[in-house]
C-alpha cells in the first residue's frame, strides 16, 4: 500500500513512513494511492466480532505488508482494552431510527482516544525498532491534546508538544493535558485561536531545517493513521444496524473534518452510507462550503462547543482532492490560494460529487442549549454541547427513505463540559466511574504568543533536553 500527497509534488511512500511524516513535504496530506475495499460478504462477517478484531481488519487494508497481521492485532487488542465499555463504541437508541454512537469511553472521555490509543502503540512499534526518538507536535481545539498526551506520556521513543488556544477550551479539557508530569510532555498555551495553533504546526512541518533538527512528526488528523482508525467505528455501527444490506446515515459534529472524512473513507471501502451531515456550530466554514460551494474562512467565534471552534478544516483538502479527480496540481493551486486569500470556489463538478454524500448544517448557540435540555427531557440522556450540535442537525435531516437509521456521533462525555451542561440542563455532571479526577492536580504548561518562531524555539529547547 502506497500513499501520495494531495498536492502531487512529493514521492509516494509506504504506510509507516506516512504515519511518521504526518504532513507531506509539499504541504499536502497523504492519502492512499488506490482505495482498498471490502466485499459485502466481508463487511457482513464483521457482525459478532470484537471492536479490536474489526479494527485490525480495517487497518490491515491500509497497513499492507508494513506490519505483520499478528502484531497489528496485538496493538489493537491493547489499545481498546483501555476503554471502559466492552463494546468500545456502543450504540444507544434514542428513538425510532435515531441512535447515538458513544465515542467517549476512552481514557480522556473523547472520540480522539479511539485513534490516539492505537497511534501511540504504532509509534512505539516503529521507533523502538529504529532506535529513534521523534518530537510530536499537535494543535488542539480541546480533545486531541489530552488524547495525545495520554497516548504518548512516558514513552521512551517520543516526546510530545501540545499547543492549545488560551482561554478557548474547557478547564477539564485543559487539565487532561496540563496535569501530566512526565518529562516527555510539554503543553503550550498559545495566545490565539485553534486556527493559529494549526497554522504554526503546518509552518513547522514546512521548515525543512527545523523538521529534521527535532525529527518532527504530527498526530493531528493530518496524520493518515488517525483517519484510518476513525473509519472503524462507522463499520461497527453500520453492521450492527443491518449493513451491508441496509444503508445508514451519520451526523458528525465536526471542526477539522477528520471524523466526517473518515466516513467518506469507510464508504470508499464499500460501506453503504446514505448521507453524512457535517454538523457545525457558528464556526460554519464546512456547512457554508457544502451549501453554497464557497470554502471561505471567517473569524473564529468562541462557543460552548469549543472543539469545533475552527475556521480552517484541514481534512477538507483530502475531500477536495478526490472531488477534482485526484488532480494534485489543481488541489495545490486551490489550497495555496486559500492560504493567501482565505477563500476558494469549489468547481461545480467537484461540489456535485461532494454533495452526493455530504450535507452541512450550522447550529446556533441557543439551539445547542435547547437540544441539551430537550434530549434530557425526552430521553433521560445528558449530552455534551458537541453531541447536542449533532442532535440538532439530525432533526433537520430528510432522507430518501424514512426507515434509514440516523446515527449521531457522540464525541465527548458531558463531564468534559460541566459548565455548559449545567447552564443548559441544571444538571451537575460528575466525572464517570473509572475516569481520573484531575481537579486537584497541579498543572504544568508554558504560555507563548501565536508566533511560529517562538513556538519552534520552544520545541527546539524541549527536544534538546
Amino acid at each position: 500500500m502506497r500513499y501520495v500527497s494531495t498536492r502531487g509534488e512529493s514521492p509516494s511512500i509506504g504506510f509507516l513512513d506516512a504515519v511518521l511524516a504526518g504532513l507531506a513535504p509539499d504541504g499536502g496530506l497523504y492519502v492512499p494511492e488506490a482505495w482498498p475495499a471490502f466485499t459485502p460478504e466481508e463487511i457482513a462477517a464483521f457482525a459478532g466480532k470484537t471492536y479490536a478484531q474489526v479494527a485490525a481488519a480495517v487497518l490491515g487494508k491500509f497497513v499492507g505488508e508494513d506490519i505483520p497481521a499478528e502484531d497489528l492485532a496485538q496493538m489493537c487488542d491493547e489499545a481498546y482494552a483501555s476503554f471502559t465499555h466492552a463494546a468500545v463504541t456502543p450504540l444507544k437508541q434514542l428513538a425510532a431510527n435515531r441512535y447515538l454512537l458513544e465515542l467517549f469511553h476512552g481514557p480522556t472521555l473523547a472520540f480522539k482516544d479511539v485513534a490516539m490509543q492505537l497511534l501511540g502503540r504504532l509509534y512505539d512499534y516503529v521507533l523502538s525498532r529504529q532506535s529513534r526518538t521523534m518530537t510530536i507536535i499537535c494543535a488542539t481545539s480541546g480533545d486531541t491534546g489530552g488524547a495525545a498526551v495520554e497516548a504518548f506520556r512516558g514513552r521512551s521513543n517520543a516526546r510530545i508538544v501540545a499547543l492549545f488556544p488560551e482561554g478557548r477550551i474547557s478547564e477539564v479539557q485543559r487539565r487532561f493535558m496540563t496535569t501530566a508530569q512526565d518529562a516527555n510532555v510539554s503543553c503550550v498555551s498559545v495566545q490565539g485561536s485553534f486556527d493559529d495553533c494549526q497554522a504554526i504546526v503546518k509552518q513547522a512541518f514546512q521548515d525543512d531545517q527545523f523538521r529534521h533538527a527535532v525529527d518532527l512528526s504530527g498526530v493531528n488528523s493530518i496524520n493518515w493513521a488517525r483517519i484510518a482508525a476513525q473509519s472503524v467505528y462507522y463499520f461497527t455501527a453500520a453492521v450492527s444496524l443491518g449493513a451491508p444490506d441496509r444503508e445508514v446515515a451519520f451526523v458528525v459534529p465536526t471542526g477539522n473534518f477528520g471524523d466526517a472524512y473518515a466516513a467518506f473513507v469507510a464508504r470508499q471501502m464499500g460501506l453503504p452510507i446514505a448521507k453524512v451531515v457535517a454538523a457545525t456550530n457558528s464556526n460554519d466554514i464546512l456547512a457554508r462550503a457544502f451549501e453554497d460551494g464557497r470554502y471561505a474562512r471567517g473569524a473564529v467565534a468562541a462557543t460552548q462547543s469549543p472543539a469545533m471552534d475552527i475556521q480552517v478544516a484541514s481534512n477538507f483538502e483530502r475531500l477536495y482532492f478526490e472531488a477534482v479527480r485526484r488532480d494534485g496540481v489543481e488541489t495545490g493551486r486551490a489550497f495555496r490560494g486559500f492560504n493567501t486569500t482565505g477563500s476558494l470556489d469549489i468547481p461545480p463538478s467537484a461540489l456535485a460529487m461532494m454533495r452526493e454524500l455530504f450535507a452541512g448544517a450550522s447550529v446556533s448557540e441557543a439551539d445547542t442549549a435547547k437540544t441539551m435540555l430537550s434530549t434530557l427531557n425526552e430521553t433521560g440522556e445528558v449530552v455534551d454541547p458537541h453531541t447536542a450540535v449533532g442532535l440538532a442537525a439530525a432533526a433537520r435531516v430528510r432522507l430518501e427513505s424514512p426507515t434509514t437509521p440516523i446515527v449521531v456521533l457522540s464525541t465527548a462525555h458531558p463531564a468534559k463540559f460541566p459548565e455548559a451542561v449545567l447552564a443548559a440542563t441544571a444538571v451537575v455532571q460528575g466525572v464517570p466511574r473509572g475516569a481520573p479526577d484531575l481537579s486537584a492536580k497541579p498543572e504544568r504548561f508554558d504560555r507563548l504568543p501565536a508566533d511560529a518562531a517562538a513556538v519552534k524555539a520552544h520545541v527546539r529547547a524541549f527536544a534538546g533536553k
